[in-house]
């Protein structure tokens, strides 16, 4: 599993993001241009000291992140690329996750253009009232990556003394 990020717009939704990431054990991919200074020292500063326990790559283009894509396809270590978007018809509830998948969430301003809506496997969307827009783009990163990491049993092992609800 990896969460790739489409041109994003601000830069402390991808520091909570990046956070997120690096809590879970994800691969991060960030598409540029990015509508932030996207430095090692930016990034630190949106991202806490959690920079340094995410595996990140920086793309400059979606066109270089397709190729890389493509790249990982042939060794076979890419999946589908899965987008999340609020005008897609499938709930990411009913859609079945696959270990490999990645999945992308588009800009906080616009999402994703047509071209790239073209080239995605699947898209899917996190069911809403009807009447309001959208989440907030690391909201739904939180809410897509955790039913996709529930699904293909991918969450990191429990600290010990831990409980879950399942364990009695």
């Amino acid at each position: 599993m990896r969460l790739a990020l489409y041109q994003p717009d601000i830069a402390q939704n991808t520091g909570t993001i990046l956070r997120l990431c690096a809590c879970l054990g994800v691969p991060v991919d960030v598409i540029g241009p990015a509508g932030f200074d996207f430095s090692d020292r930016a990034l630190k500063r949106a991202a806490l000291d959690y920079l340094d326990h995410v595996e990140l790559k920086r793309h400059i283009s979606f066109s270089e992140f397709m190729d890389r894509r493509a790249e990982s396809q042939a060794r076979g270590h890419a999946g589908r690329l899965v987008l999340l978007s609020a005008h897609a018809a499938t709930p990411h509830i009913s859609f079945a996750f696959e270990p490999n998948d990645i999945l992308m969430l588009g800009r906080e301003s616009a999402g994703c253009p047509e071209t790239v809506h073209a080239q995605v496997d699947a898209r899917i969307t996190i069911p809403m009232r009807p009447g309001l827009r959208s989440l907030n783009v690391a909201v739904t990163a939180a809410i897509v990556l955790g039913e996709a990491l529930r699904q293909t049993h991918q969450f990191p092992s429990p600290q010990v003394g831990i409980k879950f609800l399942s364990q009695t």
